[in-house]
């Protein structure tokens, strides 16, 4: 909460500053500054203060930033500029630290001294410090060759589930996570023989941005993220931390929805904030190799452009992108900002057509310096390719070269002959597979595999749950 400075005539404050630390880790954090104009209605503003333990900003959003020595300076955007009295906005950045992080004292917007409620930095002992791993059974990852191998060098398929609700609850304000995630729902998910949870997410509510309600973005945000990454691990299983839901406005061929925050899947992730959100993610678990990245839940430009060597270059290399009207961010832009952080973590990559085509994935593939990259498949029975030929010609030279999962298989029939299908080509190749969703939904809509939280399943769930408790004993 903001309280303002009252002067002995009781005059407002021209100007109040919110700044919070939203989470911190050894070399870097995240922050965010809230301003509320008290005067007269400006058409442009400035904030600036000093840093006085070395800090440093890196990148951040909302603002154009800038940093000249100690001082600090946020100016808006073109499109955020205008501030009537009474009005706030909100602006993010990471930054980088050694030692401590102490909170600016003092704040300028267009030379006027503001008041400000400092949130103190992080304690760190709290949940939004690096992540705890668990008791240390969840296996820290690497790509060597086209199989993924954990640090003796066995290989691990990761076969699991996928837990939906991180990315529509928060940005729907009805909180960050869609029924239980506490140990005794993470601990079902287990009994089922699982060992790798996917956690779909949403960059507006993991940024704290204005659109998201306080108590369910930012810092509240990242630090439910790590807790059930935390409770995950403890069970011996590998999170998978995804991109679902993005900014960015697109009315196009399949929009699913016409509005420009992160309600809806959008066909490309964009560079006003993906690239922010990555460097975040990344640098909050670039400590735990058994964290992997996955960059972006289903691409499909292939709807927006008017032919597939466009599209596959949006993929890779975003920027104006035919039919897409906000500047994308490529898959190329995403692996270097979780690499620019110095993460080595495991990063998924899924190809055009909601992930469901890999066919020019290795043509167009980012260039990763860490070479722990893994090309990501969806699969449903409704797709278009959906049958043994088509893996055959399409998935299996891809997992010739490099390791291949199958972040998201199902099918809307309330029964797993399709999945079995699925299951049955991937095991022949000793490939990975996650089945959607551990939710509680309809088998034929979700498709959803449990009807209780307890691990009951579905006639479509019973499927992999039966297969995985086979395979893994």
């Amino acid at each position: 909460m903001t309280i303002p400075v009252v002067t002995a005539h009781g005059a407002t404050p021209a100007c109040t500053v919110q700044y919070t630390v939203t989470s911190q880790w050894d070399t870097g954090f995240q922050g965010s500054v809230t301003i509320t104009n008290n005067t007269a209605a400006v058409s442009s503003w400035s904030l600036a203060f000093d840093f006085a333990s070395g800090q440093k900003v890196t990148q951040g959003w909302n603002a154009k930033w800038s940093q000249s020595g100690t001082t600090v300076t946020a100016a808006n955007e073109s499109w955020n500029g205008a501030l009537g009295t009474g009005a706030s906005v909100s602006a993010g950045f990471l930054g980088s630290r050694s030692g401590t992080n102490a909170v600016p004292t003092s704040f300028k917007l267009n030379g006027t001294v503001c008041n400000v409620d400092s949130q103190p930095p992080t304690d760190p002992t709290d949940p939004t410090d690096p992540p705890d791993p668990g008791d240390g059974t969840a296996p820290a990852l690497h790509v060597s060759g086209n199989k993924l191998v954990d640090a003796g060098g066995a290989t691990r398929r990761l076969l699991g589930v996928n837990r939906s609700g991180g990315e529509f609850m928060c940005v729907q304000g009805y909180g960050i996570w869609d029924g239980p995630v506490d140990d005794a729902a993470v601990k079902a998910i287990a009994d089922w023989k699982a060992n790798t949870v996917r956690i779909p997410l949403n960059e507006e509510c993991w940024l704290g941005l204005s659109n998201i309600k306080p108590e369910y973005g930012g810092a509240n945000y990242i630090a439910a993220v790590k807790d059930l990454v935390a409770r995950v691990e403890a069970h011996g299983m590998t999170p998978v931390v995804e991109l679902h839901w993005t900014y960015g406005q697109y009315t196009g061929n399949s929009a699913g929805c016409s509005d420009v925050h992160a309600t809806c899947q959008k066909p490309m992730p964009d560079m006003q904030y993906t690239p922010s959100f990555w460097s975040s993610v990344a640098s909050t678990f670039k400590n735990d190799q058994a964290v992997a990245f996955d960059l972006f839940n289903e691409p499909y430009p292939d709807r927006a452009t008017s032919t597939t060597t466009q599209a596959w270059q949006c993929w890779r290399d975003g920027g104006t992108c035919p039919g897409i009207s906000y500047e994308v961010a490529g898959m190329q832009d995403l692996v270097d900002a979780i690499r620019g952080t110095g993460a080595a973590n495991v990063i998924m990559a899924g190809g055009l057509a909601y992930s469901n085509d890999l066919s020019q994935w290795l043509t167009y593939r980012p260039t990763d310096p860490k070479g722990n990259l893994v090309a990501a498949y969806h699969v449903y029975n409704f797709n278009t390719c959906a049958s043994e030929s088509c893996w055959n010609s399409t998935l299996a030279p891809v997992a010739a070269q490099v390791p291949l999962m199958a972040g998201e298989i199902g099918e809307n029939t309330c029964s797993h002959a399709f999945v079995d299908r699925v299951m049955k080509w991937f095991d022949d190749r000793n490939l990975s597979y996650l089945g959607w969703t551990w939710n509680t939904w309809d088998c034929s809509s979700g498709p959803s595999l449990i009807s209780n939280y307890d691990g009951t399943p579905t006639s479509y769930g019973i499927g992999l749950r039966d297969h995985l408790r086979a395979l893994n004993g």
